[in-house]
């Protein structure tokens, strides 16, 4: 047996961690989504930082698609640093933090209510001054997270974005789907071994690229950060369809490629890419639930999921959890402690 990891442990609370949110939180979804008709919001903008910032990525492509509302990502720099911040009435602003105390995701929420703005904080801490500060919170049901690199408070997020686009547009096929996330987290969790020999063969990998698109646009983030945090590789995340607007040209024999395709609207422009990448001599690994994607991948990650495309980034970011974390610990790194690294940056 080797060393205990509490980013490994952290990982495998997330089937809890999930459930707890989705029971505690359900009533005060539902309260919000009935403010928000009530004022008749119209525009969203979400500020976070790091995976914080992935999981407001995801809220777009969801937000947009499913509820109809524009979205954008907060540039809080203009709140802080220029003092010269947009106009925001009838505007829904979401300040997504796992910690509440980021300075400048804090003066965003800050800035919204003098202008009259609705604002929800999405925390982990109920106690921090960003619940303090939003006039909603809702709360991730992660419990503390010890390491560096988010995992639990990830998925807590995006499961909550689901559930209030869900009771938004009042879709019960929807809700039905997000109360089966702890068995469909379960599933990639029983994929660890496979993941563990295939982060082996690859443990003398120094640049690779993530790539997927829509709902996993976000995922394709989320693990590209997972894999620079805990292995200090040069991981580069694109849109499918970004990817083939120039940053093709750097591809060449033996370049790492991981993608997440599920099936999906998606799916045919992944597959595209995708066998665009093997003709060229990629090494491609592929995260899907799709037998035909997986016959063109040189590693192939199958995993069977009963799920909207739109809730598939939650299975997926833990399968890209568990790969960076047994990448970084066969290139002979400490997870738990990465280089230059604190649980709560403070940035202004």
């Amino acid at each position: 047996m080797g060393p205990k990891y509490v980013l490994r442990e952290e990982i495998f609370e997330q089937p809890r961690a999930i459930a707890a949110t989705i029971a505690a939180e359900a009533t005060k979804v539902k309260e919000t989504a009935e403010e928000l008709r009530r004022r008749d919001v119209h525009m969203v903008i979400i500020a976070g930082r790091g995976s914080s910032d992935n999981a407001a990525i995801f809220a777009k492509y969801l937000f947009e698609s499913y509820n109809r509302w524009p979205v954008a990502l907060a540039a809080p720099s203009l709140y802080t640093l220029y003092k010269s911040p947009p106009r925001l009435q009838g505007t829904l602003v979401i300040a997504v933090s796992q910690s509440g105390e980021s300075v400048d995701i804090l003066e965003v929420t800050r800035e919204a209510r003098r202008q009259g703005a609705c604002t929800l904080a999405i925390t982990n801490e109920p106690h921090s001054p960003l619940a303090g500060e939003a006039a909603h919170v809702l709360l991730s049901h992660a419990g503390r997270e010890r390491s560096i690199a988010a995992t639990k408070t990830y998925t807590t997020q995006l499961t909550l974005f689901s559930m209030l686009s869900a009771e938004l547009c009042q879709d019960e096929e929807m809700w039905a789907a997000i109360r089966t996330l702890p068995t469909e987290i379960e599933k990639a969790l029983s994929l660890e071994e496979r993941l563990r020999r295939y982060a082996g063969d690859y443990r003398h990998l120094k640049r690779c690229l993530v790539i997927s698109r829509g709902y996993n646009y976000a995922t394709a983030f989320e693990i590209a950060l997972k894999i620079k945090e805990t292995s200090y590789i040069l991981a580069q995340p694109y849109s499918a369809a970004d990817f083939l607007h120039g940053p093709i040209a750097i591809v060449e024999p033996g370049l790492a490629v991981i993608m997440v395709a599920p099936r999906g609207r998606s799916f045919a422009n992944l597959m595209e890419v995708a066998k665009r990448l093997r003709e060229r001599g990629v090494d491609l690994i592929v995260l899907s639930d799709s037998e035909e994607m997986l016959s063109v991948a040189t590693t192939p990650v199958h995993i069977a999921l009963q799920l909207p495309e739109a809730l598939t980034p939650l299975p997926f970011a833990v399968l890209g959890q568990l790969f960076a974390f047994h990448l970084a610990v066969a290139k002979g790194f400490d997870p738990d402690h990465p280089r230059e690294l604190r649980k709560i940056t403070i940035t202004e």
